[in-house]
């Protein structure tokens, strides 16, 4: 049998599966042959498919003593390079010589002792089955190309200076099941849910170690965790940047300390504005555990860009988190500001752990859901902003809802109807009854009325959560409720003004920074490396 297909027929019976890493901790009690063995023993008794075992003599010990197929490996510090995963051609023989079926190397893009290609042939030339352990979707496809006949994931996260985060990778998954070799998600799968998630993302199987056969790591865990829950609670410093103000505030569990407001001049730039933030708070240092950050515009993967230039004229893809671990000098958040206002309402507001989608209808339409006691950011960071779902305007492609029925529109309609008044205006005109104030209102109403059904038979929310400072203008809401009765019951949101609000965005981002709460695109990380660290968001 060609080593391609005992790969494609092991990988078969190893679709779905979990691989069980049998490392203990280097000079651990748990350190020896006998040892591993027991672990291995037990991994296979519980269900374990294969098992990855690190040493010529515990591959031996193991192989000897259990029919699951081992991937074996070698590790090395040598001087002279950072790969140390099966770094010697010698390591291959060995390893095959001492009874593994897959033998795994580093398969990273950095200065190395033995080309990838050379390890993979010499796998292949012991008739063995060839891992390439890689860390990024490039390494995988020359991998792939050379000829390895399975992917690990298992070096990504551990190439870059700084810390590991502490989530897996499961973009990497995902993007290199893509290549048609069978990929193994290894590294920080410490929880089922998340094995669980990376083979929805495509897996063949998934490696689990310290979890499993590191009891240091996972007592470790625990102390952490206690000790984190038994110490005195502290702030976490929240910054809410709009498009005309940024907010600073200590917040503590569910209250605002302390709050400082400056002026954001859209023309300065992003790291203006951040310096801003920074200079305004520079004598709570020391006071606050993190930084949350809560940004008008489009968070993935810790950059920035602007969904709507007109309001922030944010650079594309800013590196917004990393520049604020850079200024903070702490463990940072950041995210949509309108998503961090959902969670703060969801959490303190008018929602108190309900389904919502919060709405804040002001300058701009943005907004945030929250379902299953999840805060949705969608595949690409974007879920959640309605403003700019698009909808049918006579003789042009297409408005956003936000060109209709925010503080904008508004303020642009008195205009066109000869009225130099922005919306607060407007709304004071509608206060004294003046009916062209009413007619401007009642259009931007409806147009919001037109939406939300939509929006209510996409998420079914238990409410609808109405905040910004149209939405909660005198007026509005009422005005918002009629407009809706004439859809079927089914379909007419519950409607609740929002009760935090200014603070929503910054109690919101505080509390998902203090409770790690896991989002798609937040890779959350609480050890800062050379006094900074940036938790992707």
């Amino acid at each position: 049998m060609t080593s391609q297909s005992a790969a494609t027929a092991l990988t078969e019976r190893l679709k779905g599966g979990l691989v069980v890493s049998c490392q203990p901790v280097p000079e651990g009690p748990f350190d020896d042959p006998a040892s591993v063995v027991r672990f291995a023993l037990a991994a296979r008794n519980a269900g374990a498919r294969a098992l990855r075992i690190e040493g010529i003599a515990n591959v031996a010990a193991v192989a000897a003593a259990c029919s699951l197929p081992i991937i074996g490996l070698v590790k090395r510090d040598l001087p002279d390079t950072p790969v140390r995963i099966t770094p010697w051609l010698e390591d291959i023989n060995a390893l095959s010589e001492a009874g593994a079926t897959i033998i795994a190397f580093d398969a990273t893009d950095r200065v190395r002792p033995v080309p990838v290609l050379t390890l993979i042939e010499a796998v292949h030339a012991q008739g063995r089955i060839a891992m390439s352990d890689i860390a990024t979707v490039a390494e995988a496809r020359n991998a792939s190309a050379l000829g390895a006949d399975i992917i690990g994931t298992t070096m990504s996260g551990y190439t870059d200076a700084g810390p590991p985060p502490r989530a897996p990778d499961i973009s990497l998954v995902e993007e290199a099941s893509k290549l048609g070799k069978p990929v193994f998600a290894e590294g920080r799968y410490n929880e089922p849910r998340l094995a669980a998630a990376a083979i929805r993302a495509g897996a063949a199987a998934v490696v689990v170690g310290s979890a499993i056969t590191r009891p240091e790591h996972i007592t470790q865990w625990f102390v952490d965790a206690i000790a984190g829950e038994a110490s005195p609670a502290r702030p976490m410093l929240a910054i809410d940047i709009g498009g005309s103000k940024t907010a600073v505030a200590l917040v503590l569990e569910n209250r605002v300390l302390e709050r400082r407001q400056i002026p954001t001049q859209p023309a300065d730039g992003a790291e203006v504005w951040l310096r801003a933030a920074a200079d305004a708070t520079r004598d709570w240092h020391g006071r606050y555990s993190g930084v949350a950050a809560a940004v008008t515009g489009l968070i993935r993967t810790g950059l920035w860009t602007a969904v709507n230039p007109a309001t922030l004229p944010v650079p594309a893809d800013f590196p917004l988190a990393s520049r604020l671990a850079a200024h903070f000098g702490s463990p940072v958040l950041a995210l949509n500001d309108a998503q961090a206002a959902a969670w703060g309402e969801y959490r303190f507001g008018a929602g108190r752990g309900r389904d919502l989608l919060f709405l804040t209808v002001s300058s701009g339409i943005g907004g945030g859901a929250v379902v299953g006691g999840q805060l949705l950011s969608g595949s690409g960071g974007l879920a959640g902003h309605v403003g700019q779902i698009p909808v049918p305007a006579p003789g042009k492609r297409y408005h956003r809802l936000e060109d209709l029925a925010s503080g904008f529109a508004i303020s642009a309609a008195a205009r066109t109807a000869g009225h130099d008044a922005d919306a607060r205006q407007v709304f004071a005109a509608l206060a004294a009854g003046e009916s062209w104030a009413e007619g401007i209102v009642a259009e931007a109403v409806d147009h919001l009325a037109m939406a939300l059904p939509g929006f209510q038979a996409i998420l079914d929310p238990e409410v609808m959560v109405i905040g910004g400072g149209v939405g909660l203008a005198a007026g509005f809401l009422p005005r918002l409720e009629a407009a809706l009765s004439r859809f079927p019951s089914a379909l007419r949101p519950s409607l609740a003004p929002a009760l935090l609000g200014a603070d929503a965005g910054l109690l919101g981002a505080a509390d998902l920074l203090k409770r790690k709460v896991p989002i798609k695109h937040l890779e959350m990380d609480t050890a800062p490396a050379a006094g900074a660290t940036a938790l992707n968001a």
